[in-house]
């Protein structure tokens, strides 16, 4: 007969002590009104950059945007290629294959850590985005910007850019579905406004790649920056009544036998 053997590890020798971590079972909610205003604010933005290239305002202010830190009459990016190579590298934080990978890992720590309600909350804020953008894109159906070389593989339309929506979604959300584990304000800010520097450090990779107008990445990252605090707002009661279901009780890696 084979020998039944136990799911837990049986050290060699004996385990280092572990320091005190308390963490919270569900977490402490975001405030959703501040969630609400800030997404207002940002929705607001979105809008007035959609009125303002739909109506052909914003032809210069593309144009200047793309020609900035360019040089010669081939328009390259000035600096070393090194400068280009980092720019590629950002811009690839916010591309489908390192996007996703990211959300599964972030939905994987969250629930391990027992944040049920904030892994599928930050799920459904992803999942619903995508669409979102998709929708975004084809009400306006802006070609992509022929001004500068294309220094980055890009296709489809260009308003808004899916990179920036993308970003700004995943990397905010993320970020306030981390911040409730702890109840200081001051941690939760530092932690959501690193989210929103990495997100448009990736949004401004796309211009100086040539592949988007800047009205498309500030609509793009406005839009994913909205998207992400109106469903922090929206979604809070759904994601909580999923993570309280029969079925994630089943689904969780941390209380499966």
């Amino acid at each position: 007969m084979h020998q039944k053997h136990s799911d837990y590890v049986t050290p060699t020798e004996p385990p280092i002590p572990a320091g005190e971590i308390h963490l919270p079972e569900r977490g402490f909610a975001i405030d959703r009104r501040k969630a609400l205003a800030v997404s207002l604010i940002c929705w607001c933005v979105w809008g007035a950059m959609v009125s303002l290239v739909t109506h052909h305002r914003l032809e210069a202010f593309d144009d200047a945007g793309l020609l900035w830190f360019r040089s010669g009459t081939q328009h390259q990016i000035l600096g070393s290629p090194r400068i280009q190579e980092a720019v590629r590298d950002i811009t690839a934080l916010g591309g489908v294959l390192l996007s996703t990978l990211t959300t599964l890992a972030a939905v994987i720590a969250l629930l391990f850590l027992r944040l049920r309600r904030e892994a599928f909350l930050f799920s459904m804020t992803v999942l619903l985005g995508w669409g979102i953008n998709n929708a975004m894109k084809a009400l306006v159906g802006r070609a992509r910007p022929e001004l500068v070389p294309h220094l980055a593989i890009a296709d489809g339309l260009s308003f808004p850019s899916g990179h920036s929506f993308a970003s700004a979604m995943i990397f905010i959300g993320m970020a306030l579905a981390f911040a409730p584990m702890s109840r200081r304000h001051s941690v939760r800010y530092t932690i959501i406004g690193s989210a929103m520097i990495i997100s448009l450090l990736i949004a401004f990779s796309r211009v100086l790649l040539g592949v988007h107008y800047p009205s498309d990445v500030i609509a793009g990252w406005f839009g994913g920056a909205a998207w992400a605090f109106l469903a922090e707002a929206v979604l809070y009661k759904p994601a909580r009544a999923a993570a309280d279901s029969d079925t994630a009780d089943r689904l969780d890696p941390t209380t499966a036998a």
